[in-house]
């Protein structure tokens, strides 16, 4: 089966507050890709991510993710393009004043789910793809990290996205639970879902290697597969 290329970076420049952050950023990534954004804190890699999600306006170059041109992307169609995107962030953002079923049904309920047998369904498969078929009638303070970034997780596969784009997702968990996430994040790319992970925890590229793109002195190289 071809190879289809679900984000496109040609000569692009990422900017934050007119600042340049990144120049001439040039990748492809296809569906079913897991792949490590990889640089030290402060390189850059948010910064990318918030141009993939459209947070940060695209200025020079081209980038299409999702079958958007973020050149040209109208406001009213950035929602649209992030329902095609799962984002996963290293602070977890649960709302802590309800359950982790009310937190997955808020976002259904944000993004237009009506159908409440539907929305049971989903939800109770979400639950069960993260490992957290029991959990669902917690509250997020009674979780561990893990368990708590794997409802992050779950929350970013609510609307089947095309692709997952996650920052710093482990930078929060000690390092037998931060493999756990991984293999989650693994296990979802190989069903067809482009990953997209930024990390600076050079162990995880060791223990599980893959494709790898480097931030470094504002610019962005394809790094070696994890083996150095």
């Amino acid at each position: 089966m071809a190879a289809e290329t679900i984000i496109d970076l040609q000569k692009v420049s990422v900017y934050q507050n007119n600042i340049l952050i990144l120049a001439n950023v040039n990748f492809e990534i296809q569906k079913g890709e897991f792949v490590y954004l990889v640089g030290s804190t402060g390189s850059g890699k948010s910064s990318l991510l918030k141009t993939l999600y459209a947070d940060l306006p695209l200025i020079d170059g081209s980038a299409v993710v999702a079958g958007y041109d973020l050149k040209n992307i109208k406001r009213k169609d950035v929602p649209y393009l992030r329902r095609k995107l799962g984002i996963v962030f290293q602070d977890f953002q649960l709302l802590s004043d309800r359950s982790i079923n009310e937190n997955l049904l808020f976002v259904m309920k944000a993004t237009g789910w009506k159908d409440k047998s539907a929305m049971q369904d989903k939800l109770q498969d979400i639950l069960t793809k993260t490992g957290l078929s029991t959990k669902g009638f917690k509250m997020p303070n009674q979780l561990s990290g893990g368990e708590q970034q794997r409802v992050g997780i779950a929350r970013a596969l609510i609307n089947d996205p095309e692709i997952i784009l996650a920052d710093e997702p482990t930078g929060n968990l000690d390092p037998a639970t931060s493999e756990g996430i991984v293999q989650l994040l693994k296990e979802i790319s190989s069903s067809g879902r482009a990953v997209l992970m930024a990390t600076h925890d050079y162990a995880l590229f060791k223990r599980f290697p893959s494709r790898t793109i480097r931030c470094e002195t504002g610019n962005v190289f394809e790094g070696v597969q994890g083996s150095n």
